[in-house]
């Protein structure tokens, strides 16, 4: 019986092209992290793979999926991964390339050419459930195949690690930082770099700096919606975003409460000064949903359209309500658990409203501003 020639070199790294680098979700073959790979006449595979830090989190997992993909091509009997780590000018080289040829650091969501919708989560009070609908509607809308990313910028209150499920710290490259990923959400929050349940106390100009380091510093990679949740109120982190992130657009987060709507109204109203659009207003434990099909209204009922209706004659352009959220055991649990009820629970009457008001963000196009469209002025 003849014997089954040995794969080519070309077959072994079209495998290996197929396989992602588990944080920056990019081919090991692009990344120059394949050393080297060799096959002897009885199909036994040796690989070397370049790790991009010594205690790189994720090098079982590259170990793995690397050697899965050589033994399905045909002719390989065994696979032996061997890994080294990347030297400083490899890893200069790398930053370089993932930053798209720019070696200083820059925010890329506030270039002209930036296709990401960045929505930054805003609320007049703090208890409205903002982190909730951020993490949810980040959730819904990886769901729906978007690459999504989170930033948890209410650095005195974050939440968003826990709520997402996210346990380990970030990797870092030198000056880069890779952000971990749950649900498919890439996020990033200063509760990954404190230890225990320590606070944080900073401020203004620690904010800034820290808010830029997560939008500059993190690699984020080609993102189709970027969502900021912001600390409560109009202080220095709304003001930053304005300055960082000009073409960010405001979503207000409220309760049906007469008293929280009125203070939503100044979170939203900041895009008057910052000259940022506010793209609408979601409504919050809405109503608790009672055994015989009635709602009993906790908190009262209006707020919402009473913040969208105000936001709209202050603006002068149409901030829509887009959606009430009724208030869902479920939705807590999946708060504290890390898995969010958009996932956990789709059809619960919380997880029904987060993912149409996903769905609607998700419809609305990526920007156009700022992009070349191809066209050049002709001389009559």
């Amino acid at each position: 019986m003849p014997v089954a020639a040995p794969p080519t070199q070309d077959a072994l790294l079209a495998a290996l092209a197929k396989v992602n680098d588990p944080e920056i979700r990019k081919p090991v073959t692009e990344l120059g992290m394949v050393k080297s790979v060799t096959v002897d006449e009885s199909g036994h595979v040796a690989l070397e793979i370049y790790l991009t830090v010594a205690g790189c989190p994720m090098k079982d997992t590259l170990r793995r999926e690397t050697a899965d993909a050589l033994l399905r091509v045909p002719g390989v009997v065994s696979v032996d991964v061997s890994l080294d780590v990347m030297s400083d000018e490899q890893r200069a080289a790398l930053r370089t390339q993932l930053r798209g040829g720019v070696a200083e650091r820059e925010i890329p969501f506030a270039k002209s050419g930036s296709l990401t919708r960045v929505y930054a989560v805003a609320s007049g009070k703090g208890g409205v459930g903002k982190s909730s609908v951020t993490v949810n509607l980040a959730a819904a809308l990886a769901a729906e195949g978007l690459k999504v990313g989170v930033v948890d910028a209410d650095v005195h209150g974050f939440s968003i690690p826990r709520m997402l499920g996210v346990t380990g710290r970030p990797t870092q490259v030198d000056d880069m930082i890779l952000p971990p990923i749950s649900h498919d959400v890439k996020v990033i929050s200063i509760g990954m770099f404190v230890p225990g349940n320590q606070p944080v106390v900073w401020r203004g100009p620690m904010l800034h700096r820290a808010l830029q380091q997560f939008l500059g510093d993190v690699f984020w990679g080609d993102l189709d919606i970027l969502l900021l949740d912001l600390p409560p109120g109009t202080g220095d982190i709304a003001i930053s975003i304005g300055q960082l992130v000009p073409t960010a657009e405001i979503l207000v987060v409220t309760t049906p409460q007469q008293a929280a709507a009125e203070v939503a109204e100044r979170a939203g109203s900041i895009a008057m000064q910052t000259h940022q659009r506010v793209v609408g207003v979601v409504e919050n434990m809405s109503w608790l949903e009672l055994p015989d099909g009635s709602r009993q209204e906790i908190f009262g009922s209006g707020g919402g359209q009473t913040v969208a209706d105000s936001l709209t004659r202050l603006i002068g352009a149409p901030v829509p309500l887009l959606g009430q959220v009724p208030l869902d055991t479920d939705l807590r649990e999946g708060g504290d658990s890390g898995t969010p009820v958009v996932l956990s629970n789709p059809d619960s009457p919380a997880a029904v409203v987060l993912r149409a008001i996903a769905r609607t963000l998700a419809q609305r196009s990526r920007g156009l501003s700022g992009r070349s469209l191809g066209v050049s002025p002709v001389k009559r």
